[in-house]
């Protein structure tokens, strides 16, 4: 994070602001992706290597068995409630992987962003002078919100204090529990999931260049389709997006116009944004 006497500090400021006000938005989305672990087979680390135990992490937690292993975990979560949601954040995946990192990846991630976002919004509406300043000492003219907040690195501590806030509601709850909590609102999201997949594309009208932009999109379309990707794309695909992206040939610099037509969430399409960007290959 940048250092200064004003800038940063409003925005770390008010990004701490922003996530208490959208708390109960947070824990909402943390109960909406649990939905559906506990049907998820479970796996333990066995002398280095992640083998099925046969049971389901639903069948193991009603049992009050845990689902964290000794050869796995993160150390913040350590100390779980057997059959709890915290314990089965630090669960093994049959990829090895914590379930953890995938909360991480699809709900904190692109929360903390959006955060972030709103927090620098804030600071443009109600600070302009500090907001003119902070944007002239990190080199952006604010065109693009998101890599601000890139630039400003706000995002690396604003998590930890997401993940506390979600741990602290939610932690020691029974993973059926959250589960049920967050059923309504997972049936929001896989609605509007199935909508936006089902909806046709628009393609925008800009002259000469429309059908170009057309063929492009076909195109894209066409690469997520076969790449199987899950739709909307998630923010945890973004960099594979990419790739298949322009694995199919298309430019770089035509893929910031087509991202708001293709199937992919809001922070993904951020993300890739701010990737092109960062290496120099478009706006």
């Amino acid at each position: 994070m940048f250092d200064s006497d004003f800038g940063p500090d409003l925005i770390a400021l008010l990004s701490r602001e922003v996530l208490r006000e959208r708390a109960g938005a947070l824990i909402a989305e943390a109960c909406a992706w649990s939905v559906g672990l506990s049907d998820h087979d479970h796996h333990l680390r066995v002398r280095g290597r992640v083998t099925a135990t046969g049971l389901t992490l639903g069948a193991r937690a009603v049992t009050g068995q845990l689902l964290s292993g000794e050869e796995d975990g993160r150390l913040e979560l350590g100390d779980a409630r057997p059959g709890s949601f915290q314990d089965a954040l630090n669960a093994v995946t049959a990829d090895g992987t914590l379930y953890a990192e995938h909360f991480d990846q699809e709900v904190v991630e692109p929360f903390v962003l959006a955060t972030c976002v709103a927090a620098v919004e804030r600071a443009r509406a109600t600070h302009p002078a500090d907001w003119a300043e902070l944007l002239d000492e990190l080199g952006e003219n604010g065109g693009d919100l998101v890599e601000v907040v890139r630039v400003g690195e706000w995002e690396a501590p604003l998590r930890i204090d997401a993940e506390h806030l979600v741990l602290a509601a939610l932690g020691a709850v029974p993973l059926v529990e959250v589960e049920a909590e967050g059923l309504p609102l997972s049936l929001v999201r896989a609605a509007e999931a199935v909508t936006r997949a089902a909806a046709p594309a628009e393609v925008p009208e800009v002259g000469p260049a429309a059908d170009e932009l057309a063929g492009a999109l076909f195109l894209a379309e066409a690469a997520i389709g076969t790449a199987g990707l899950p739709l909307p794309v998630p923010v945890s695909a973004a960099d594979r997006l990419l790739d298949v992206l322009l694995a199919e040939g298309l430019l770089p610099e035509e893929l910031p116009a087509l991202l708001p037509h293709l199937p992919v969430e809001p922070s993904t399409a951020a993300e890739v944004r701010a990737t092109i960007a960062a290496l120099g290959q478009g706006a």
